[in-house]
């Protein structure tokens, strides 16, 4: 099977989201049948509202500078499939994608056969037990692997790992993992496993109570972020540098795999090339995460100031200027709407935005729509797309307009002056599509 075929047939199987089918007996029973490679495997595994994928590729990035063999698990992609799957940083090659995909396919049609599950594997569950064979065979030294969906009954919880990180939790997905967030905290905390390290960023409080709870229940050693002091932060519109104070008790939960190497630095100095201020915290995040696995601070320092993590706040164009940002849930419009306000409160901001229906569009809209002089609401080319005319009755932004398309959308900010700010934003879909236009 090719890779158009293979990509093909993970399609036909449907939406990732709302074909979920949650629980990990099937992905469990294929693995199985595969010679359970996430056993030959070290993990960081990391769940969380916002900011997982960022707080993956800084881990990663870090590793790396460390020397180490990497493999990166992310989701969802922006413009190939192949992008999920990472080994030493770059993409998998299509014809290792399609080699994956034929393997698995072929042991679920066989499990299938013999009546041992009961469907096929789903679109995340199929590409997960590809990841972890493509690693196994790889030998990578670690893999940063993101949950997909909550955490507890995630396809990629069949994996125990050197440390848990969790990012901060908020509203998303509330249709499978509940409305409140001590339900979503519940879900997001099933990664915990008795006695193996995590990392908690700072959470709200009802969803902090929910992961200590947890913890203590499995003898989880926990450090939060909040115990490292951030001090001389400064904040532009590209990034962030501070200082990162190692509380003077730390020492690494994971022995190093260079024991000589010097780890009694008190202070982290910190360079964040990700926009954003909500990247501080998930840079603090991921710095924590990867002292307590013995990586030296030099390489978290490099590795952190080298991270690449496209279409969160990413400028594609200086003249005119746009941003692209996936804010697809009211957290996420909240970190946009404060990084417009801090950096761009004098500037012409005009939006373009469109989201999936089963999004929460009046509240995201109502964060963002008033910050900008002018809206364009389009749709992303998928089935559950929100048709633009939608917009109409659920905003009263006095300069909203529609277009059928991205294209048709940015046609419509064509005369965009040096003194405005276009931000693209919403559905990573429509992310995707814009910067397949605008990056060359």
């Amino acid at each position: 099977m090719n890779y158009p075929d293979s990509v093909q047939f993970l399609y036909a199987l449907g939406n990732e989201i709302k074909t979920a089918k949650f629980g990990l007996e099937r992905i469990g029973t294929v693995l199985e049948a595969l010679g359970r490679p996430q056993d030959r495997l070290r993990f960081v595994h990391v769940a969380g509202t916002n900011g997982k994928g960022s707080v993956c590729a800084m881990l990663e990035a870090a590793l790396r500078a460390d020397g180490r063999r990497t493999g990166l698990f992310t989701s969802p992609h922006l413009a190939e499939p192949t992008e999920r799957i990472r080994i030493a940083g770059a993409p998998l090659s299509a014809e290792r994608f399609a080699g994956a995909f034929a393997r698995i396919h072929a042991a679920v049609e066989t499990l299938l056969a013999e009546g041992a599950i009961d469907m096929h594997t789903t679109y995340f569950e199929t590409v997960t037990a590809m990841a972890l064979l493509v690693f196994a065979e790889e030998r990578v030294d670690m893999v940063v692997l993101e949950v997909g969906l909550g955490g507890r009954l995630d396809a990629t919880n069949v994996v125990l790992p050197d440390l848990a990180a969790i990012t901060p939790i908020d509203f998303d997905h509330e249709a499978y993992l509940g409305k409140s967030l001590e339900s979503i905290a519940g879900e997001k905390a099933g990664i915990l496993k008795p006695g193996v390290p995590a990392v908690f960023a700072r959470q709200r409080p009802e969803a902090l109570r929910v992961l200590a709870d947890r913890a203590a229940a499995l003898g989880v050693p926990v450090v939060r972020t909040e115990e490292w002091p951030v001090r001389d932060l400064e904040l532009d519109a590209r990034g962030s540098r501070f200082l990162l104070d190692r509380p003077l008790t730390v020492c690494p939960l994971v022995p190093a795999p260079h024991p000589s190497r010097d780890h009694k630095g008190t202070v982290l100095r910190i360079y964040c090339p990700l926009a954003g201020e909500h990247q501080v915290e998930n840079a603090v995040t991921a710095a924590v995460a990867l002292t307590r696995l013995g990586v030296p601070d030099a390489a978290i320092e490099r590795g952190i100031a080298h991270t690449i993590w496209p279409g969160r706040l990413e400028r594609v164009s200086e003249t005119p200027e746009i941003v692209l940002d996936g804010a697809h849930n009211p957290a996420g419009a909240r970190a946009l709407a404060a990084y417009i306000q801090r950096f761009y409160a004098n500037r012409r901001v005009r939006l373009i935005y469109g989201a999936m229906r089963d999004k929460a569009v009046a509240e995201i809209s109502g964060i963002l729509f008033p910050l900008a002089q002018q809206v364009i609401v389009t749709a992303p080319r998928q089935a559950r797309a929100l048709a633009p005319e939608t917009m109409r009755q659920i905003s009263s932004h006095p300069n909203l307009t529609t277009a059928p398309g991205i294209e048709a959308a940015l046609a419509m900010v064509g005369d965009a002056s040096g003194e405005d700010a276009i931000f693209v934003t919403g559905s990573l879909f429509l992310v995707a599509e814009a910067r397949a236009l605008l990056v060359r």
